[in-house]
């Protein structure tokens, strides 16, 4: 379900108007986050951590309203729910997709992720679903402590979906540090809208 953005009374039609037909409207920022409380959690709970991570981002992202836009044909919409796609590693070192609803319970996200997970694993396709758009784009590169990253791109697809990527993380004295980067479309997203995320999202890993 969405909502369409009426862009004559929306307050960034300027900037979406000045953004929308750049060849390259996407803008990357990494920067590390620190997930020494849900490594703790993840481990005194017997919880994975990957998919610990997908879901407390997943939560930032959906209480960003930015987050959950997309360009339609000429317009905006504002997605009620946003859910997560992301690469999986397979056994002979190849990725594919995986897709994991978004469900506001931790435990609940984890069991049917896992599902998702062994199903993929066992039908051995890509699967990029190439016609939704209502999901963030992730990817786990967990053996680089990354500093930055430039992701595949088709021009003038029309994609506007947010791709965000999670490195190794590493330690920095008593804590752990985790390097994140986030791509977005600069017609929907400025810079603030990306720093709310990092700080919702670190927020919620502070509070375990």
């Amino acid at each position: 379900m969405y909502k369409k953005i009426n862009l004559n009374k929306w307050n960034r039609k300027s900037q979406f108007d000045f953004f929308k037909d750049y060849d390259i409207p996407f803008f990357n920022i990494s920067a590390n986050v620190d997930v020494t409380n849900l490594h703790r959690f993840c481990k005194s709970q017997k919880l994975p951590f990957f998919l610990s991570s997908l879901f407390y981002s997943t939560k930032a992202i959906n209480e960003i309203e930015e987050f959950r836009y997309r360009i339609k044909g000429d317009g905006v919409i504002c997605y009620d729910k946003i859910d997560a796609g992301s690469t999986i590693l397979m056994d002979d070192n190849t990725f594919s997709f995986c897709y994991f609803e978004y469900i506001d319970d931790l435990q609940q996200f984890i069991e049917v992720g896992n599902k998702e997970i062994e199903t993929l694993k066992k039908k051995k396709c890509l699967d990029p679903k190439l016609n939704a758009d209502n999901l963030i784009h992730y990817s786990s590169i967990p053996w680089i402590s990354f500093t930055s990253v430039q992701h595949a791109r088709k021009l003038r697809t029309g994609d506007s979906i947010p791709k965000l990527v999670f490195g190794k993380f590493y330690k920095d004295g008593h804590r752990l540090n985790m390097p994140l980067s986030v791509e977005v479309h600069h017609a929907l997203l400025d810079g603030y809208h990306v720093s709310e995320y990092f700080k919702k999202y670190q927020g919620l890993m502070d509070s375990l």
